[in-house]
C-alpha cells in the first residue's frame, strides 16, 4: 500500500521536503549567528561606554580608520570651535524619528589639528534646502567629552553621498571630506558630543546606542528549526492519510464487487 510514494506526485513532494529541511536549518543558524553578533555588539558598547575617558588623540590620528573595537569609546578633546566652518548633516532623525539635521562643528586643538564634533540634532525649517537655525557653539577654549565614531561611508551606512547640495550641507560625516573643505589636518573619525550638554537642550544630544535589547533573531532561529522538524512529521502524516484513504477506497471497491454476487 506504500507504493504510491513512488508516483511522480509523491516523488516531487518528497524531494521538496528533503530540500526544505537543510534550507530551514541553515536559515535557523543564520538567525542564530545574527543573535550572537547582536549580543557581542551589546557587550562591546557597554564595555566601551564604561571605559575610562581618554584623550581623542590616543585613539585616532589623521587618516586613521577607527576600528570597531574603539566604537563608542569615551574620549575627551580640548580646543576652540571653528563655527565659521560648521556644517549640517542632512536626513538625520531624533529619538522620535523626526527628520532634521546633525550639527557638525570642527574643534581646533592646540596643535592646529581638528577633530569633528557632532553637537547633536536640530529640526529643519520649512525649506529643506535652507540652512537650519543652529544655536551657536561655545566660544573660547572648551573641553568636550563624547563617543568616538568611525567615518561614515556610503557603503557602510547605506546613505548616498549626493552632490550639488546647498552650501554647508553634507550627507555623510567623513573626516577626509571635511579636511578638504577646511584645508586643515583632521583626525580620523568624529566625536559624538555628550558633555557639556547644551543648557537649553539644543542641539539635542545624541542618546547612547541601544545595548540592552537583543532583537528577535533567537526566536526566529528557533522557529526555523521547528519548521525543519515539522517537515518530516508532516510528510509522515500525509503518507499515512494517503494510505488510509487508499485502503478505504479499496475496501469500498471490494464491497461493490461483492454486492451483485450476494443478490
Amino acid at each position: 500500500m506504500y507504493r504510491f510514494v513512488l508516483t511522480r506526485q509523491w516523488v516531487f513532494l518528497t524531494l521538496m521536503a528533503l530540500a526544505l529541511i537543510p534550507a530551514m536549518i541553515k536559515l535557523g543558524f543564520w538567525q542564530y549567528h545574527r543573535h550572537e553578533h547582536r549580543v557581542t555588539q551589546n557587550q562591546l558598547i557597554e564595555a566601551n561606554l564604561r571605559a575610562k575617558p581618554v584623550p581623542v588623540t590616543e585613539l585616532t590620528s589623521p587618516g586613521h580608520r577607527v576600528p570597531r573595537a574603539d566604537f563608542w569609546r569615551t574620549v575627551t578633546a580640548t580646543g576652540t570651535y571653528d563655527s565659521a566652518h560648521e556644517v549640517v548633516v542632512r536626513m538625520r532623525t531624533d529619538s522620535d524619528d523626526k527628520v532634521g539635521f546633525h550639527v557638525l562643528t570642527p574643534l581646533v586643538l592646540s596643535d592646529g589639528r581638528v577633530v569633528l564634533v557632532n553637537r547633536g540634532w536640530v529640526p529643519g525649517g520649512d525649506d529643506p534646502r535652507a540652512y537650519p537655525p543652529v544655536p551657536a557653539a561655545p566660544t573660547g577654549e572648551v573641553t568636550v567629552t563624547g563617543r568616538l565614531k568611525a567615518d561614515e561611508t556610503s557603503g557602510g551606512s547605506g546613505i548616498k553621498d549626493r552632490k550639488g547640495l546647498p552650501d554647508r550641507q553634507v550627507m555623510l560625516i567623513n573626516s577626509a571630506q571635511q579636511a578638504e573643505y577646511l584645508g586643515r589636518t583632521v583626525l580620523g573619525g568624529y566625536l559624538e558630543l555628550t558633555d557639556p550638554a547644551p543648557a537649553d537642550g539644543t542641539p539635542e544630544t545624541i542618546p547612547d546606542p541601544d545595548h540592552d535589547s537583543i532583537g528577535p533573531h533567537m526566536a526566529y532561529a528557533v522557529q526555523w528549526w521547528l519548521f525543519a522538524g515539522a517537515v518530516p512529521v508532516g510528510w509522515v502524516v500525509l503518507v499515512r492519510r494517503e494510505k488510509r484513504e487508499r485502503e478505504e477506497e479499496a475496501a469500498r471497491a471490494e464491497a461493490s464487487r461483492q454486492e451483485p454476487a450476494t443478490a
